[in-house]
């Protein structure tokens, strides 16, 4: 059976408003992220991620309420942007005394259209990939907030 959804946390040691700008901000996005990114802040906005060795994935915001939670549609591998044809990933931000929760949520694997083991395989790699980023999110905003504290 595929899973629908993955989830992942991570606790960051800056601020809700820091992490919302690293994970909202196109130049943020480039730096942990992908190689390269394009974002339009609002619901129904255009998301551009590119990664040199993968390509471009198009995908749309969802939801916008800051600092609290940003969710997005991003297409797969196969084919072009569409609603069948992409993950929705839902990342919400929890004040912490310790900085912030930010918990990671991906759907949408088990209605691919794709073979059973294609989706499987899909959201097993996803789900080791979100592992490998929310480290990298970790890093580059320890390096954010030392940078902010220097001014």
């Amino acid at each position: 059976m595929v899973p629908d959804a993955i989830e992942r946390e991570i606790v960051i040691d800056a601020s809700p408003s820091v992490v919302w700008s690293i994970v909202t901000e196109g130049r943020h996005l480039a730096g942990w992220f992908s190689d390269g990114a394009e974002i339009e802040l609002r619901p129904g906005g255009r998301l551009s991620l590119t990664w040199r060795e993968h390509g471009t994935y198009e995908g749309r915001v969802e939801a916008v309420d800051p600092p609290r939670l940003f969710a997005f549609r991003w297409q797969t591998r196969e084919g072009t942007f569409s609603d069948a044809n992409s993950t929705l990933v839902a990342i919400t931000l929890e004040p912490m005394d310790a900085g912030t929760l930010l918990r990671v949520v991906e759907s949408g694997f088990a209605t691919l259209p794709w073979p059973d083991d294609a989706r499987a395989r899909y959201a097993n790699e996803n789900a080791k990939g979100w592992l490998t980023e929310l480290e990298e999110l970790r890093n580059y905003a320890a390096g954010v907030a030392a940078a902010r504290s220097d001014r």
